[in-house]
């Protein structure tokens, strides 16, 4: 098999009952596009049919898709990391298991990197794409932790936490190799490490749907209030080592994704 030209990584915990579906639904779309990509599920531990359904459904598409299995629950920011770090794509997404953001809004992401952004990311910014709303209570938790994260981590970005995200390869290991956050708040780390980094960023408008069931709690959510300022810590305390690191610029970034 030659190397893919995109590969997406789907981070699942106990997600037997929503997986299906959204893997369905990608390989479906994949399928529609002259290109080979691969699709790889982390597992993190699930308790239930997680594996089993994701195998069932990457099987028909061979070495395209894979299901990699963390031995325990490690968290989000872990098997995101662990799946972008193994991906072979020239570009690598990252996308919620519930699909909140339809793999079809992809192409809005792509553009952006053509032109010359190193992360495109999805965004609910634009009110009028949501189709389906948050509670009350998470949007509100959502607008002041992103008040936070301005403060402490990430500048300029409306929406850090919208699981819809593409990379160009190039940017995927100086940034996820010094990431440290395991659970919700890996986003802001990520995020924080590119702008450092010089990568330049692109947020996107895309269509986005509340998905019920999720499996962050409000109790989680809060927590991860100290994310930020943990990232912020460990910038000023030379924990991420981003002294050795090589800045990018638009211009080093490949525009055409191979």
């Amino acid at each position: 098999m030659s190397s893919p030209k995109l590969s997406i990584v789907i981070p699942a915990y106990n997600e037997a009952g929503r997986l299906p579906a959204s893997l369905e639904r990608i390989v479906a779309y994949l399928e529609t596009r002259d290109q080979d990509d691969e699709v790889i599920v982390v597992d993190d531990g699930s308790s239930d049919e997680t594996v089993a359904v994701a195998e069932k459904i990457l099987g028909p598409i061979g070495a395209r898709g894979r299901v990699i299995r963390n031995p325990v629950n490690m968290g989000k920011g872990a098997s995101v990391r662990r799946g972008m770090l193994g991906a072979r794509g020239a570009r690598v997404l990252f996308s919620d298991a519930d699909l909140s953001a339809p793999i079809e809004e992809l192409p809005k992401l792509e553009r952006a990197l053509d032109e010359g952004a190193g992360i495109a990311i999805g965004s609910r910014l634009d009110r009028t794409l949501i189709e389906e709303r948050q509670s009350l209570a998470r949007s509100l938790m959502g607008r002041l932790f992103n008040l936070v994260v301005q403060l402490f981590a990430v500048r300029g970005i409306h929406d850090t936490q919208c699981g819809f995200k593409l990379f160009v390869a190039e940017v995927v290991g100086p940034i996820f190799a010094r990431a440290r956050i395991e659970r919700f708040g890996f986003d802001v780390e990520v995020l924080a490490l590119a702008q450092r980094l010089g990568v330049p960023i692109a947020e996107v408008p895309v269509r986005w749907r509340n998905s019920p069931g999720s499996t962050v709690t409000l109790a989680q959510g809060a927590r991860a209030f100290l994310d930020p300022v943990k990232v912020r810590l460990g910038m000023v305390l030379g924990r991420y080592q981003l002294r050795r690191a090589t800045r990018w610029t638009a211009a080093r970034v490949p525009a055409s994704g191979r």
